[in-house]
């Protein structure tokens, strides 16, 4: 099997109509014909049934297209990098993160990878089931998100488990004394991200409803800024986590819950049964070293 294979396939997957795809491959059909053919004898299974208007997927073609994406990209992520790295001579490694870590571990491990000449780091603003799928088609090589995403491909560490603080508008009534479940629920609520799931507001939003308690969402927004923005703005309240407290902002108080057993995970994920190169080693360790100082209370 030859990836001309599966870009073929792909193709024809796309486009479900032989003719339409040899026009997008600029060849003929008959060649396509035959390469297709040739890619399911040698899968063993029929990837297309065939009906008098074009193509439909089987179930097993179904699966193969997802699969054979997956190589493509990383393929072309691979060439992609290949090329920056020959013409700065530096290795690139590619950051996944959510909003909600960056204000505590992720920047200083940044800073420290960047303290090695020959690594040039990127970093993408990517939701946690954005990140597995990057990971997977190698757009990055690790992310860090709060979510669970049980995905074959992608192995999730839990580094640690953060408790979880409300942000409310300064000289707010409930900034007198750390605020219960209860008396949060009774005041409008901010929650971010917006957006299909699973993502932070379904971890807060079953904080209050595992209690019995309804909430008054006011307003759903995509960040972590634009949620504290609204929150000075005396919209409602939000929950974030505790890192987030050493972002200053102007009209907010940061108040510790009456449960102090609240948390959110912080969760780092990476490519399954890949043997890691020297770069990921060392991002490991320093991550480790950082994991370290936050569980021993040596950073805050």
């Amino acid at each position: 099997m030859e990836l001309r294979h599966l870009r073929y396939f792909v193709a024809a997957a796309e486009e479900l109509n032989l003719t339409r795809a040899a026009e997008k491959l600029f060849i003929a059909q008959p060649p396509l014909t035959r390469q297709i053919k040739q890619l399911e004898e040698e899968v063993g299974v029929a990837l297309f049934l065939r009906k008098p208007r074009g193509l439909e997927l089987t179930s097993g073609g179904e699966y193969f297209l997802e699969q054979a994406r997956q190589i493509l990209h990383k393929v072309e992520a691979t060439v992609e990098d290949t090329r920056r790295i020959a013409q700065h001579r530096k290795t690139v490694f590619s950051i996944g993160f959510v909003p909600s870590v960056f204000y505590g571990q992720l920047p200083l491990m940044v800073r420290r990878l960047r303290r090695n000449k020959n690594l040039e780091i990127i970093l993408h603003e990517l939701k946690t089931r954005e990140q597995v799928d990057a990971l997977k088609n190698g757009k990055i090589d690790i992310g860090f998100g709060r979510v669970r995403i049980d995905d074959p491909d992608v192995d999730q560490e839990l580094l640690f488990d953060e408790p979880l603080i409300a942000a409310l508008p300064a000289g707010h009534l409930l900034t007198r004394h750390p605020p219960s479940m209860t008396e949060l629920a009774g005041w409008p609520m901010v929650t971010f991200p917006s957006g299909p799931g699973p993502n932070f507001a379904d971890i807060t939003l079953g904080l209050f409803h595992r209690r019995g308690l309804r909430v008054n969402v006011i307003q759903q927004v995509n960040d972590v800024q634009t949620a504290l923005s609204l929150v000075a703005s005396d919209m409602g309240f939000t929950l974030v986590p505790e890192q987030v407290r050493r972002l200053h902002r102007e009209g907010i108080d940061y108040m510790p819950l009456e449960d102090d057993n609240i948390t959110t995970p912080v969760i780092a994920s990476r490519r399954k049964g890949e043997n890691p190169n020297a770069v990921m080693r060392l991002a490991n360790t320093i991550l480790d070293e950082l994991v370290q100082n936050r569980l021993t209370g040596r950073y805050p």
